[in-house]
């Protein structure tokens, strides 16, 4: 713009007219200076109704000096891209239109000799400004659609990992307390039972009988440890409640299938009997994986979790009025996502149990775990210890 200004001035200065050579000269010195005070007021940058004050301002003065000279018609260029940048397009194209055809019109009326050149000159530069300012913002509106992909996917991969970080130390913590369980706790108990066994067989005021006391006393202990060892990394869920409030609040509505998912049941059968943690971790999990299956595969309108103690096992029972499906073909027994029923089937037999999956096409599954309930720790005879 300062380029084409200072051109205007010095063309009219060599023309020879004073006095046209001062005019010219002050209106392009005056739409210099309210051209150079845009960018430097806080409200032209910060409101689009300053903005197209300015412009007005700005088209004035240009106007003035389209009337002293028709070189004035140049600074018609970078108005063009002022408009566009400025105004919304549905303003900017007839402002566009609008400066072009005065500038032609001033040429012309300026006597200058007429030409094709001054009827497509100011149009093409038109033509060129908009082709250029459009393209570059439609570029500039994919960019930013494109950073909001990746900020988006950066993010979910980022939740992704933390979620496989938290499984992973969720499974690794009832790996620990199923370990604990099965080994350190079951010996300490043994322990504990065996030495109570020889206490009693002591005859009175013998000698080992403090020292066995003792030792009785530090395994009483010790598997107390492990039992809170085994608490603390159990599941959640567990840590409060026991496995049938587990279940209970894993059947309400939105707790495991969410607001759109079907509506779930819970039953209990039996009276309750404590269980084993690596039990009670087993049932629960298969239960969140089966409900899981049921959302993402079986569109189902109503689901079942029933859970049965008998005399000797515990079953856990998942049924559906979904879509179903046919368990002996091929790829029917891995589920997408959760645990799936290899997983499930797993967790099952690794303590002893039993997996059945029951289902056909178009009439529902059903899901069934049992458990034999482990015996009663009975104090071994002191005589058969060995």
């Amino acid at each position: 713009m300062t380029g084409l200004l200072v051109l205007a001035a010095v063309r009219a200065v060599a023309g020879g007219d004073t006095a046209r050579a001062v005019a010219v000269t002050g209106a392009a010195a005056l739409m210099g200076a309210v051209y150079g005070a845009g960018p430097s007021l806080r409200s032209v940058r910060s409101s689009r109704s300053a903005a197209t004050v300015w412009l007005g301002a700005l088209g004035a003065t240009w106007l003035v000096l389209l009337a002293l000279t028709p070189d004035g018609l140049w600074a018609a260029f970078p108005l063009y891209f002022l408009h566009l940048h400025l105004l919304p397009v549905r303003r900017a194209l007839p402002a566009v239109a609008v400066t072009a055809g005065a500038a032609v019109l001033a040429y012309v009326a300026h006597g200058a000799p007429v030409s094709p050149g001054v009827f497509v000159g100011p149009p093409l530069g038109a033509a060129v400004a908009v082709a250029t300012v459009l393209g570059y913002q439609a570029l500039y509106r994919e960019n930013e659609r494109r950073r909001q992909l990746i900020e988006e996917l950066v993010s979910t991969r980022a939740g992704l990992a933390a979620a496989e970080r938290h499984a992973g130390t969720l499974a690794e913590r009832e790996r620990l307390a199923r370990e604990i369980h099965d080994t350190l706790a079951q010996g300490l108990s043994s322990i504990h039972l065996l030495l109570r066994a020889a206490e009693r067989a002591l005859p009175p005021g013998a000698p080992a009988a403090p020292h066995i006391e003792q030792a009785r006393r530090a395994a009483q202990d010790n598997l107390a440890e492990a039992r809170r060892f085994v608490r603390a990394l159990a599941p959640p869920s567990l840590e409060r409640d026991s496995l049938v409030a587990a279940l209970r609040r894993l059947c309400e509505p939105g707790a495991a299938v969410g607001d759109d998912g079907p509506r779930v049941r819970f039953a209990l059968s039996g009276a309750p009997v404590p269980l084993p943690t690596p039990y009670e971790v087993a049932l629960l999990r298969i239960a969140q994986s089966a409900l899981a299956n049921t959302v993402r595969h079986a569109r189902a309108g109503r689901a079942g979790v029933t859970l049965t103690f008998m005399d000797a096992s515990v079953t856990l029972d998942v049924v559906d009025d979904g879509a179903g499906f046919d368990p002996g073909s091929p790829g029917a027994s891995t589920a997408e996502g959760g645990f799936g029923l290899p997983a499930m089937r797993a967790r099952a037999e690794s303590l002893g149990g039993t997996f059945a999956v029951e289902s056909a096409p178009g009439q529902g599954t059903a899901v069934a775990v049992a458990l034999p309930l482990p015996p009663t720790p009975v104090p071994a005879p002191v005589g058969g210890a060995s």
